[in-house]
Order: C-alpha cells, then structure tokens, then sequence
C-alpha cells in the first residue's frame, strides 16, 4: 500500500467505540449500533484514500450507513476494498458482557471477498498451527493434531466456540475429548483472533458463525502469521444462488486464506468497546476524558502495534478526532 494507514484505520475504530460504549449496558442494541456505526462514517471521511465497503451493514435499502457499495474516504487516493463492523457485539454491548469490538480491514480493490449475510463454518488458528489443519477433516482428528503439534495433553487444550443449539454436537464431541471449552455468547471475530494471541489461552476456534465476520477474522489471522479457514453455509436455494452469484460454483469448498482476503496487503484495526480476552473496553476518565485500547495490524510486515489512548471528549462531540 502507498502509505501507512495505520493510525488512519485505528482513530476510525476508536471513535466508533468511544460513541457505542455509552450504551454499555442499557438493554439497546440498535441505538448502540447506530451511535458505532455513525461515528465510523463521519471519521472515514477524513481519510484521504477511495474505499468501497464490501462488508457493512447490509445492502444499501437495508442500512442506511455504511451499506456494501457504499464509498468511503475523503475521495482522493488510492482505490481500497474495505470491511467493517462498527460494532461486533451488539447484543454484548446492551447487556454489559465482554468482548465487544469495533473492527476495520483495509484491503487493496478486489481482494476481499463479498461475503454474503449467511453462515460460514469456521476453524481459526494461531501461528504455529497454521497450515497444519483442515476444515475438511473431523473435529476429533483436528484436536488430536493439534495437541499433538503444541505438545500439550488434549486436556490441556481450550476451543473456543459460540455457545448456540446447533453447536450442541461439536461440544459434546470436546467434551468426550476432555477439552477445556471457552464458550461465546457473542463475538466470533474476537473469538478467532484470541487463538493468535499466546496470552488468552485459546488454541484454536471451531464452529459457524456469520460469513462477513469470517472475513475480517481471516483479516487478523493474516497479520498475525495466524490461519483461518471457512465453508459457506446456504440455507436453501436463494442463498446457494448468492454463493453462485459471487463465484463460489460449489459452496462445500472450504476457502482458505487466499480465497477470503487475497494475498496482497492489508490493515486491520479493531478497538474494545467492553473489555475481553485481549483488549480492555472504554473507560471513562476524570475531566471528560476516555480511554481506549487498540490493536492495530498490518500483514506485510506482520507488526502488531497495541494502543492506549486517552482522548478529550469535548472533541468528539463536536467531530472531530
């Protein structure tokens, strides 16, 4: 890429989550969302590059900011491929849980995949499990492996997955192994990119989730020297006709890194709304002052850069940053 976008896509995360954390807690998600997803905008404009959203908030007659097609960026500069999630965990955010993110990547044009809003079976690891497991193989012997390769005992080991119905099978199959369990209520981006980070003790992330989030899951993973792998999940023969629309003639393939996010450059910031396993949430300071803890990534170089920042709120609400 032609200049570090990096401080750019972190003051864009930092402000969605200064503007949705004020709903921490308040039982409204959708107000919560929107106060992210607004504040993300208004900070784009003051970049200077030309992006596109190829994973927003929906389609444009369905949201009405920061909708896929959507352009972004101050107009003048390099062509970009960008996808967002304002506010990852939103019912988090309502109910006062962890883990809540705001999340940005930042890819060259055409690179991203235009994931559409269905679920995609996921398996995500850190560096020294990367390459080393397949979607494609069951659970059991993915589990073996790993302990295998990390040199732990399989009781040593903690997946993490989201704690819903349809993964009732998958849990009892850990279970049976004697896994330790990290179970989700919300969340799987953080939850994928805690299996890179050594200090969160999660070896790898299984299960489905939504496909855009897959996206800017794979996104991280691919800074972090870490892997991610899914399979689209079509409901019924809408959706199969939408994994046909985007290219994917058969959507049992399993796609890898290369088919979700390319294998050019990228940027990807995310900044922590409610604390989690590896970023801590907005805290508010003395003086109208905030707090912020970010991760700022870049995948050519692989650098991960942490930011803590204190920020004077008077600022914010007149709009700038």
């Amino acid at each position: 890429m032609e200049r570090d976008l990096s401080l750019d896509i972190v003051r864009v995360t930092e402000y969605a989550a200064l503007a949705s954390a004020r709903w921490t807690g308040k039982g409204n998600k959708h107000c919560a969302d929107e106060a992210a997803t607004s504040a993300m905008r208004s900070i784009f404009s003051s970049i200077p590059f030309r992006g596109t959203v190829v994973i927003g908030e929906g389609e444009m007659d369905e949201a009405p900011m920061l909708y896929i097609g959507e352009p972004v960026g101050s107009g003048a500069g390099p062509e970009y491929d960008v996808a967002v999630d304002p506010l990852e965990g939103t019912d988090i955010v309502a109910s006062g849980r962890n883990n809540a993110l705001s999340v940005v990547a930042i890819a060259e044009k055409g690179k991203l995949l235009h994931a559409p809003d269905m679920y995609m079976e996921k398996l995500a690891v850190g560096p020294r499990l990367a390459g080393k497991l397949s979607l494609d193989a069951p659970l059991d012997v993915n589990i073996r492996k790993a302990a295998e390769i990390l040199q732990k005992d399989i009781t040593d080991l903690t997946v993490s997955i989201l704690d819903r119905k349809r993964h009732a099978d998958k849990i009892l199959i850990l279970r049976g192994l004697g896994v330790k369990i990290h179970l989700l209520s919300d969340g799987d981006v953080a939850g994928a990119m805690a299996s890179a980070f050594p200090d969160t003790g999660i070896d790898l992330h299984v299960g489905s989730g939504g496909a855009p989030e897959g996206v800017l899951a794979a996104a991280a993973l691919r800074c972090m020297g870490g892997e991610f792998q899914g399979r689209l999940l079509p409901d019924n023969e809408e959706e199969k006709q939408r994994c046909i629309d985007m290219g994917i003639d058969d959507p049992s393939k399993v796609l890898g890194m290369s088919d979700l996010i390319g294998d050019s450059d990228i940027y990807f910031a995310a900044t922590g709304v409610t604390s989690g396993d590896f970023l801590s949430g907005v805290k508010y300071l003395y003086g109208n002052r905030a707090q912020t803890h970010s991760v700022v990534m870049r995948a050519q170089t692989q650098t991960v850069r942490f930011i803590q920042c204190v920020h004077y709120m008077n600022d914010y609400r007149l709009g700038s940053a």
